[in-house]
């Protein structure tokens, strides 16, 4: 999906979080604001060790909870 917005987007700041690219669904098309699946993330970080609890407070409090500025991504509460 990445690669498919990248080129889809080539003159357009699109800001990433580092880890996640699998876990992003789409972009929104006005804002050029990337959007990704909360459970895919939550899925990452524990596939890389953590448990279900730690992953979660690790990502709401480092990743989610984090604003960058306008390009900050969009975080779809989807399947939890």
């Amino acid at each position: 999906m990445l690669e498919n917005i990248l080129e889809w987007f080539p003159e357009d700041e699109i800001l990433i979080a580092d880890g996640y690219d699998d876990a992003i669904i789409g972009i929104e098309e006005s804002s050029r604001r990337v959007i990704y699946s909360v459970s895919k993330c939550i899925k990452i970080l524990e596939d890389e060790g953590m448990s279900d609890e730690d992953a979660w407070d690790h990502f709401t409090y480092n990743t989610m909870g984090s604003y960058v500025g306008e390009k900050t991504p969009i975080w779809c509460m989807d399947n939890l």
